[in-house]
C-alpha cells in the first residue's frame, strides 16, 4: 500500500484469529517476512509500525481484528546528487523499476562520473515526485553494457531480490557478438574467475577464483562473427566477457579481452536481453525484455533494433 499523502510504501496485516496473541515482531518476521534490518530501521521512525494506525512496540500482542502495518522506506534520502537525465522505465510499480539502460551511461557514480550516471537521474526523478529513494540496484550492468537492470525502492525490495539472484527464480539472458564462433552451438562454461595480478580491473580464469558458470547458445553467424544468446548462473565481474575469451571468440570490441574496434563499434557488444524473477512482495512472475540496440543489429546485418533469438 502506498500513502497518497505522504508517498509511503507500508505493508499491512489484517491480524486473524490464527495470528492473535503473538508478538508484533513474530507477525512482522515470519508472516511478512521481513528481516531484522528492515524491522530495527521501521523502530526508528515515529509512524515506523503502527497497530490501528497507533505506534506500537514490536512486544505488543495485536488481537483478532486489528490492523498491523509496517512503513518499508526509511524516510532518508541517499547521498546521490540528483541530475535531470534519460530514463527509460520498461517497468515501475510501489517496490520496483526495471530500466533499459543504454550503453554508456553508468550505473553508479565513480571517478569521473559524478552526475551521469543512472543514480543520479533516478535520485531526479523521485525528487520531482518528492518521494525519498535511496538507489538499490539489484543487479548491474557494466558502463558498456546495455539492457534491461532492476533497482529496489527499498530495502525489503532489494533483500528479497538479492535472494532470488543466481537462482531459477531471477533469471538473465543476454545477447554478445563475437569475433569468432565457439567451439560447439551450445554448451556451458564452467571456470572459476579470479582477480588478475597487478589489475584492479581486469579478470581472468585462475584455479583459485570463485565458482562461474555460463550458458551459451549460437543465435546466427555473420562471416567470421556470430551472435550468442547467454545465461548466467552465477554473477562474476566481467562473466561473459572472461568466459568467451577463454572459448577463444572474445566479444567484438572488448578492449579489456579481445580488441578494441572503434570503426565497428564503440563498445563492447553486449546486451542485457531479457530478465524475469519473482516480485518481491505479491510474488508475481514478472518477464521484460529489451531489443537489440542499432550498433549491436548492425552488426548483425540488421538497420534497426532487433529482438531475433528470444
Amino acid at each position: 500500500m502506498m500513502d497518497s499523502e505522504t508517498n509511503q510504501r507500508r505493508l499491512t496485516l489484517p491480524v486473524t484469529d490464527a495470528l492473535a496473541g503473538r508478538t508484533t515482531l513474530e507477525l512482522l518476521r515470519r508472516e511478512l517476512g521481513l528481516s531484522s534490518g528492515v524491522v530495527k530501521r521501521a523502530k526508528l521512525l515515529p509512524d515506523g509500525i503502527l497497530l490501528d494506525h497507533a505506534p506500537v512496540f514490536t512486544n505488543v500482542r495485536p488481537q483478532t481484528g486489528q490492523l498491523l502495518s509496517i512503513r518499508l522506506d526509511d524516510g532518508q534520502h541517499g547521498h546521490i546528487p540528483p541530475v535531470e537525465g534519460p530514463l527509460d522505465i520498461a517497468h515501475e510499480d510501489e517496490d520496483i523499476l526495471i530500466l533499459n539502460k543504454p550503453a554508456g551511461i553508468p550505473v553508479h557514480p565513480s571517478q569521473g562520473h559524478h552526475g551521469d550516471t543512472l543514480g543520479n537521474f533516478l535520485a531526479a526523478y523521485f525528487k520531482n515526485r518528492g518521494i525519498p529513494f535511496v538507489f538499490r540496484p539489484v543487479n548491474r550492468l557494466d558502463l558498456g553494457t546495455s539492457g534491461v537492470m532492476v533497482v529496489a525502492k527499498h530495502a525489503h525490495a532489494q533483500e528479497v531480490l538479492k535472494r532470488q539472484l543466481h537462482t531459477h527464480a531471477f533469471r538473465r539472458h543476454y545477447l554478445a557478438v563475437c569475433d569468432h564462433c565457439p567451439p560447439s552451438l551450445s554448451g556451458m562454461v564452467d571456470a572459476p574467475i579470479g582477480r588478475a595480478d597487478a589489475s584492479v580491473l581486469k579478470r581472468e580464469i585462475r584455479p583459485d577464483g570463485a565458482p562461474s558458470r555460463t550458458h551459451y547458445r549460437v543465435v546466427r553467424t555473420m562471416g567470421t562473427r556470430c551472435l550468442v544468446e547467454l545465461e548466467l548462473e552465477t554473477g562474476r565481474t566481467h562473466q561473459i566477457r572472461v568466459h568467451m575469451a577463454f572459448l577463444g571468440c572474445p566479444l567484438t570490441g572488448d578492449f579489456l579481452y579481445g580488441t578494441e574496434q572503434p570503426g565497428v563499434i564503440g563498445r563492447t557488444a553486449l546486451h542485457s536481453a531479457r530478465l524475469s524473477l519473482f516480485h518481491p512482495i505479491t510474488g508475481e512472475a514478472i518477464y521484460k525484455a529489451a531489443p537489440l540496440p542499432f550498433d549491436m543489429a548492425r552488426l548483425c546485418g540488421e538497420d534497426t533494433p532487433w529482438a531475433g533469438g528470444l
